[in-house]
């Protein structure tokens, strides 16, 4: 969360009403304006606000003889930003867009010092930092147990009061439950996942497909067909706004449709199944032969099947009880973890708890990370690969066409109507 540099207010006449101006100025350089049309006097109101639509805070301003005075933040309210900031960099993270392998890239993915660079980047990954609130909440309750037991081993306690401690028979007989549970869970996300990218491979061999058949069905360049066309490559692009959170649709489709098309499919509730049928009012129209539309046609179905696996695999997760049991299972075995430890480790315990939830929690992590697998999948640079595999083959088109036209005419000359080589234009 950004901290706050200093405040201004100031004041202004609009419309026979003062409306007051609180600009927020931040560490970082931005500013954040909240417009108010009360009486300062007795201002004394919490606000709520979200400055730059990610960051959110929650201070009480109240109106002092200096201005506005930010009050601190109840403890309660320093415990939830913990949480709310390690939440905040892992949803900016997910939004982040990703990019296909190369050559270059699986170089470096299996050199020999991925695990130093790993490593070093362990700060920035946003599985380690959404970490942070488990993995210091359970590491601070084992200090805790710690420091309890020593006191009362010390006697700086009363005599009554026991020494946290238990039997370490009962982790050895739940482990084996907790790894499979966690291997379970793993495996799982782990399966839809893969299930998403090989949608997301048939939707885009899909439209490659049939931007291929459109552009061999047409000799001739008509706007009907590079309308068609551009329906088309705006079709993966607006199901990979659909299954993404934040994502700009408009922006992503104002250099592939025109402005009033553009309108039309920004108003529909399903933008994919809008494009789809722009696609099929276009192939109606067209002066085409019937057994080639009803190819055509038939090709659409590939985009009905995509739409209907993608919203499957983002409307229906891992069954919430399966995840919910992981969940509590984990909790439990870390808050009953440095009671377990005692006997053997004593103030070890905190170490040892940290290790133990940094590793097991990172594991759970990552399973829910890739169950939603669109947001891991660089759709951006696959639906500008279809693009751009598209845009080639209209370009290449009237130079291939032409090329082949040439050399057929030239090996006509050479044949002679009875089929045999025309020796007089071979001496030519």
């Amino acid at each position: 969360m950004r901290n706050y540099k200093r405040n201004i207010l100031m004041r202004k006449n609009l419309s026979e009403k003062e409306e007051y101006v609180v600009l927020f100025l931040y560490d970082d350089g931005k500013v954040d304006p909240i417009f108010f049309e009360e009486d300062f006097d007795n201002f004394d109101d919490e606000l709520n606000f979200d400055g730059d639509g990610q960051d959110f805070v929650e201070d009480k301003l109240v109106f002092g003889d200096d201005g506005f005075v930010i009050e601190p933040l109840p403890l309660p309210s320093i415990l939830r930003a913990i949480p709310d900031w390690a939440d905040g960099i892992k949803e900016r993270r997910m939004q982040q867009r990703r990019s296909l392998y190369r050559h270059e890239n699986w170089v470096e993915h299996r050199s020999s010092l991925r695990h130093l660079r790993h490593l070093l980047s362990s700060l920035s990954s946003r599985v380690i930092l959404s970490l942070i609130p488990p993995v210091i909440a359970f590491t601070s309750f084992a200090a805790f147990i710690a420091t309890y037991n020593s006191l009362v081993v010390l006697g700086h306690l009363p005599d009554w009061l026991p020494v946290l401690r238990a039997s370490s028979l009962p982790y050895q007989l739940t482990a084996p439950a907790l790894a499979l549970l966690l291997v379970f869970r793993t495996e799982a996300s782990y399966s839809r996942f893969e299930e998403g990218r090989k949608a997301w491979t048939r939707v885009s061999a899909g439209t490659s497909d049939f931007a291929r058949l459109v552009v061999g069905y047409w000799d001739e360049e008509e706007k009907g067909k590079r309308m068609l066309l551009q329906y088309v490559m705006a079709f993966p692009v607006a199901l990979k706004c659909h299954l993404t959170y934040g994502s700009d649709i408009g922006e992503d489709l104002k250099n592939l449709l025109e402005e009033d098309d553009l309108n039309i499919v920004l108003s529909s509730k399903h933008r994919p199944r809008c494009i789809i049928e722009f696609i099929s009012q276009s192939l109606k129209l067209l002066p085409l032969e019937d057994s080639k539309k009803h190819v055509l046609e038939s090709k659409i179905s590939c985009f009905h099947e995509g739409i209907a696996v993608c919203e499957q695999i983002v409307g229906i997760p891992i069954p919430l009880s399966y995840t919910r049991l992981t969940s509590r299972f984990l909790v439990l075995w870390h808050l009953t973890l440095p009671i377990i430890l005692w006997d053997d480790c004593h103030w070890i315990v905190v170490p040892a708890t940290f290790i133990s939830a940094a590793s097991l929690f990172c594991i759970e992590e990552v399973g829910v990370l890739i169950e939603e697998p669109f947001p891991m999948l660089a759709l951006d640079e696959v639906c500008k690969v279809v693009h751009d595999s598209i845009q080639e083959a209209i370009s290449m088109e009237n130079g291939i066409r032409e090329r082949i036209r040439t050399r057929q005419k030239h090996h006509n000359k050479k044949i002679t109507s009875n089929g045999h080589p025309n020796l007089h234009a071979n001496r030519e």
